[in-house]
């Protein structure tokens, strides 16, 4: 099972407001090699840790595709820069931001990818944060993290208080 976590607070020049900037990002890895198989519905979260920032919209999609991992996440990457994403201060406001959470439960240390990036499966900070296990429950409610075997249900029982999301959707996606 390959996820990944999507999220953003600001507008996009090319796709207007960050719901839309998300389904956009996600219908153009669709068109590279990468089939989106389940999306959760999109969720509406304050930002971690807290800030003045605007709230998030975060989701999580479960995907197929015949690249490797380091190559999926260069591949997000290049989607992330083509929409205005800028690398800088960490937990800043961003207009798209693209995790690979999970890839089929492998566990990789930090190795650097084909652009340069690092690697690090399962995404080091998920177990942490209610706005990839909330929407993660969606698209994987069976889910287990690879290094603790934790399940879902535990993870999200054993978040810090104080994260607030909601979701945005009424029903399935």
């Amino acid at each position: 099972m390959i996820l990944i976590g999507l999220g953003a607070n600001l507008p996009t020049e090319a796709f207007g407001p960050p719901r839309a900037g998300l389904q956009a990002a996600l219908d153009l890895l669709d068109r590279d090699e990468v089939r989106p198989l389940a999306r959760s519905r999109w969720f509406r979260s304050a930002p971690w840790p807290e800030s003045d920032q605007p709230w998030f919209v975060n989701g999580v999609a479960r995907l197929e595709t015949p690249l490797a991992p380091e190559a999926l996440l260069d591949r997000m990457l290049a989607i992330e820069r083509r929409f205005g994403r800028r690398r800088g201060r960490l937990n800043a406001a961003r207009v798209l931001d693209l995790d690979l959470l999970d890839y089929h439960g492998r566990i990789v240390a930090g190795d650097e990818g084909a652009g340069g990036t690092v690697l690090t499966l399962p995404h080091p900070r998920m177990h942490e944060r209610a706005f990839v296990l909330v929407p993660l429950a969606e698209v994987a409610p069976g889910w287990r993290h690879p290094l603790t075997g934790q399940g879902l249900d535990e993870l999200i029982d054993a978040l810090s208080t104080g994260q607030k999301i909601e979701a945005l959707d009424a029903g399935p996606p």
